[in-house]
């Protein structure tokens, strides 16, 4: 939401650097089948914008030539309606990068994605599914009427391909998204919570699950706005800021792409229009730089940067206290595949 940037950019937020990059996130164009009330991206079904077959090969001419990026990390919209996006797969799963795509679920059952489940598990794509709550009533109301039924189909479709269980190699984590002007619960409190009451009601099983706090970007920021309450979220985030949540957030170790090929230091940023610049640029195309070069450089930081590191933290793998359990457990699934 462009509307607030003047208010959002004038910031104390500490100055950040990035490390070495390990995760390219792209953004494979705004179409949805949803429109959730959360979205920062302002995602939905009248979006049109798409990345083209030239940026798809941008993208993994620079995964090619940065091989110490290990992850590609596919967002939207929904990533799966784009038209490359099963292409985009393939020549990237034979690069051997590990590939996360952030599935609504519902996705599933759509006109023209048959086979798309079996195809993630065929090229062992690592599933992330917006869950943003485990009652009906509650994920209805944020993402649309009959959108929990379609949810709980997908897991248990996935999970019928081997998703979330142990030694299958193939890995299903769902994300929750407070329904307002709140931060996450514990995010170990919560998945427990999530475990028992799928695994009882629905025979649903998955790895982990990730609590993500809601950006003041977008339509959520729209919602802010127009309920007075932007003022009084932002003030919650910095009042919970902490410090040692900065070493881990994620545009430390994370580049974004989005659907023209332009380069910014997360998704969050893209959002707000503010790009990676570099060498007196105003933005960067991806196959104008290499990973090694955005090693050290600074990270454009604004008042949105709080809501990564309020309470928890908050990141695209979820909790910033639980990020090195994970990416450890992560690793151990790796190692015994």
């Amino acid at each position: 939401m462009h509307a607030t940037l003047p208010l959002l950019i004038r910031t104390s937020f500490p100055a950040l650097k990035r490390h070495v990059v390990e995760t390219v996130q792209v953004n494979l164009g705004y179409r949805c089948n949803q429109s959730c009330l959360h979205c920062h991206v302002n995602a939905g079904p009248n979006r049109t914008e798409e990345m083209s077959i030239e940026n798809i090969n941008a993208v993994l001419a620079f995964l090619k030539a940065n091989p110490e990026i290990r992850t590609l990390d596919l967002t939207g919209g929904a990533p799966e309606l784009n038209r490359h996006f099963r292409a985009l797969i393939v020549a990237a799963h034979a690069q051997g990068v590990r590939i996360i795509d952030r599935c609504n679920l519902t996705i599933l059952e759509e006109p023209g994605q048959e086979g798309l489940a079996e195809f993630l598990a065929d090229h062992g794509v690592e599933v992330v599914a917006s869950m943003p709550c485990y009652l009906e009533d509650n994920v209805d109301r944020q993402r649309g009427k009959g959108t929990f039924d379609a949810s709980i189909r997908g897991l248990q479709r996935l999970n019928a391909l081997g998703y979330g269980r142990i030694d299958t190699g193939l890995t299903l984590n769902l994300v929750y998204n407070p329904q307002g002007a709140s931060l996450p619960p514990d995010q170990e409190t919560l998945e427990r919570d999530y475990k028992l009451h799928f695994a009882k009601h629905f025979d649903v099983v998955f790895n982990h699950l990730f609590t993500l706090a809601n950006m003041p970007i977008q339509r959520f920021g729209s919602t802010l706005v127009s309920k007075g309450l932007f003022n009084s979220y932002m003030t919650l985030l910095r009042n919970a800021h902490r410090e040692d949540n900065l070493d881990q957030v994620m545009c430390r170790s994370l580049v974004s792409v989005d659907w023209e090929g332009h380069l910014y230091d997360c998704d969050f940023n893209q959002q707000l229009g503010l790009p990676i610049r570099n060498a007196g640029k105003s933005r960067l195309h991806l196959s104008e730089i290499t990973a090694d070069r955005l090693k050290g450089q600074s990270i454009r930081v604004a008042d949105h940067c709080f809501g990564c590191t309020a309470g928890q933290g908050s990141s695209c793998g979820g909790s910033l206290d639980a990020a090195k359990t994970l990416e450890l457990d992560y690793s151990n699934q790796i190692s015994s595949i």
